[in-house]
């Protein structure tokens, strides 16, 4: 009698543990869940490091050499040298 309810006791701590492990706090399922967003996350920084290393190169090439500022204000700010002619060319409409 007293072996069976020994047994009983241990399979009830076994079903409430094995419940915890599946459904409760911290369970298989969040367990999933983080890691999901772990790679998620590792995958956000390999991008940003991969264009913090670009800046990083701009800013190298900026501050090495006049030929870079020169290149860079020419695309992004229109400059014109003195003895220089601007052509635009525009695409014919139809």
């Amino acid at each position: 009698m007293r072996n069976r309810w020994i047994l009983v006791i241990l399979i009830s701590l076994l079903g409430l543990l094995q419940a915890r492990l599946w459904f409760g706090k911290n369970s298989i399922a969040d367990y999933n869940m983080m890691k999901s967003e772990v790679e998620e996350l590792q995958q956000q920084n390999a991008n940003l490091k991969q264009r913090n290393a670009l800046l990083q190169a701009d800013i190298s090439d900026l501050q090495l050499g006049l030929e870079s500022i020169e290149e860079r204000a020419r695309n992004e700010l229109g400059l014109i040298k003195e003895g220089e002619t601007f052509y635009r060319i525009l695409p014919q409409e139809q």
